[in-house]
């Protein structure tokens, strides 16, 4: 199988890991014009399942190091194939409570402190399982990228006409439900891997077979938590099972490549959490996390998102990509 053991590599990777977390969205927003998110969000979870197969067969198949995929898989142990389907179902349900908060509170409100949440208890979680790297120099770079996600946040809930939303004990329940759901989710995965060793101990998983497990378990979690979204939608009128079979091929396609996207990097973020590639878990999710920052850089340049925006925003932009290149820079600091 395809091992990364040159620490440059992994940094590369990672900030692919980033740019693919970061821009998966802009199919949803192509689908959008005439596809609902609960429709879009079945295609996307095909995506993820189908890209997982794809990577396991190739890159987890190929090579003189490591186990192979499909052997690998069946030699797991059962309550690590739990562990990875959890993390799966547990990063589906964190999704789909996201973007119901969103739509709720606000971009404002819902995007900082659900992704702040997130990468904080995920870095923490992760550093617990496997910890590489220096604590202190770590926890300095998270706190740079969290003050950039924050000022995301809030330079959106600024331009927004919908900002205005305001606060609600429902907005604010799923928000951080969701953001302790998407810290816990990546460790969950990690643990069912092999960190340490590139032939894996008898009974635990390579990358390959831990993220395929992943996906497994965020599509198949879709049969229920994707179920109560299209039966009681937190906006428009309830769909059904037979609209998402009305949806034309390429209106299916982009969701679907949406999920191949987040599917690639967040395979390339578990490849590169092993020992081998010198990062651990804790550092490549961290740096996976930047993620918001993409996404703003698509709002700005490609979306017009920001256009016309008043002095603040302006501001707040800017240190958000100052807080978050240095931020990003402490984190690879803090690597072995």
């Amino acid at each position: 199988m395809f091992i990364v053991t040159n620490g440059t590599l992994a940094i590369v990777l990672c900030i692919v890991t980033m740019l693919c977390w970061g821009s998966w969205g802009n199919t949803q927003k192509l689908a959008g014009k005439s596809w609902r998110y609960e429709l879009f969000y079945w295609d996307y979870c095909v995506g993820i399942l189908l890209f997982s197969v794809l990577l396991g067969l190739t890159l987890g198949s190929n090579g003189e190091q490591g186990q192979p995929f499909v052997q690998n898989l069946l030699q797991m142990d059962g309550w690590l194939v739990l562990s990875a389907l959890a993390g799966g179902a547990i990063f589906n349900a964190a999704n789909i409570l996201l973007t119901a908060a969103v739509s709720i509170s606000g971009l404002a409100i819902a995007w900082p402190i659900g992704l702040g949440i997130a990468l904080v208890l995920g870095v923490f979680l992760n550093y617990m399982l496997a910890p590489t790297g220096d604590p202190i120099i770590l926890g300095a770079g998270v706190a740079l990228v969290l003050a950039s996600v924050i000022c995301n946040g809030v330079a959106s809930g600024k331009n927004s006409k919908s900002s205005g939303t305001g606060i609600s004990r429902k907005g604010l329940a799923f928000t951080i439900i969701s953001g302790v759901l998407m810290g816990i989710f990546y460790p969950l995965v990690a643990n069912a891997m092999d960190l340490e060793h590139t032939a894996p101990t008898p009974g635990m998983g390579t990358p390959y077979s831990a993220f395929f497990l992943c996906t497994l378990g965020a599509f198949l979690s879709n049969f229920i938590f994707g179920t109560i979204a299209m039966k009681c939608p937190l906006a428009g009128t309830p769909v059904s099972y037979s609209d998402y079979f009305k949806g034309s091929l390429p209106t299916h396609l982009v969701g679907v490549l949406g999920g191949c996207i987040w599917g690639l990097g967040t395979g390339l973020s578990y490849i590169c959490s092993c020992k081998d590639a010198h990062l651990g878990p804790a550092i490549s999710y961290a740096l996976g996390q930047g993620s918001p920052m993409i996404a703003a850089l698509w709002g700005i340049f490609i979306w017009k998102e920001f256009k016309g925006s008043n002095a603040v925003v302006k501001t707040l932009l800017t240190g958000m990509f100052v807080t978050f290149i240095i931020g990003v820079a402490v984190i690879i600091m803090a690597r072995s």
